[in-house]
């Protein structure tokens, strides 16, 4: 499941690697992007990051100590597998890439020095595919909620789920005898309320 933020909220992308002079050179290199970077010097300094902070892409190097990048990014698919995973490795492979390609499920492997245009278009897809991928299930989200209020406005009000509006969304009233006036008046009363509910739980 996408776990995803407000708009005020930056998109984070993790960086994996024991050598500080790559990581602040890719710092360095991305300061100008509008996302939040945050550096790890080892696999285990990078998971303590992801149990504590939701990360959108990591891209990790494949050759360190302790647990290489492809085991790294296996685990994480394993736990967080909605976190996009790239690799970045000094000695390119077929069998290295396949192996982080089965075992860690990536979408990119780099090799160092890495295309700094490359990776950062390649970054900028990532997070633009998931933030698409979170506002359609905000929609569905929103689109569940104002169903279920009309399914309950229909159970307390039958066929207020049938009401016409015209192109503004104004309620159209028909002028009928007895007392259809102050019914309609009623209606509009309970919609205005399931509207403002729906509203404040979009704000929630």
């Amino acid at each position: 499941m996408w776990k995803c933020f407000g708009d005020e909220m930056l998109q984070k992308v993790l960086f994996v690697d024991d050598e500080p002079q790559v990581l602040a050179s890719l710092q360095r290199a991305l300061r100008r992007e509008p996302f939040e970077i945050v550096v790890a010097g080892s696999a285990q300094e990078a998971l303590a990051i992801l149990e504590r902070e939701t990360v959108d892409v990591v891209v990790s190097d494949e050759e360190m100590p302790g647990m290489s990048g492809s085991e790294l990014l296996a685990e994480i698919y394993r736990l967080y597998p909605d976190t996009v995973r790239m690799i970045l490795t000094g000695k390119a492979s077929l069998e290295g890439a396949i192996k982080a390609i089965n075992e860690g499920q990536i979408s990119r492997f780099f090799t160092k020095p890495a295309n700094t245009i490359d990776l950062v278009v390649t970054i900028r897809q990532a997070l633009q595919q998931k933030a698409l991928m979170c506002e359609s299930r905000r929609l569905l989200r929103a689109a569940r909620d104002q169903s279920s209020l009309l399914e309950e406005l229909e159970r307390r009000q039958p066929g207020i789920s049938a009401i016409q509006r015209d192109t503004a969304g104004r309620i159209l009233i028909e002028e009928e005898q007895g007392d259809f006036n102050s019914l309609i008046q009623e209606i509009q009363q309970q919609v205005k309320k399931s509207e403002r509910a729906l509203s404040l739980r979009k704000r929630k």
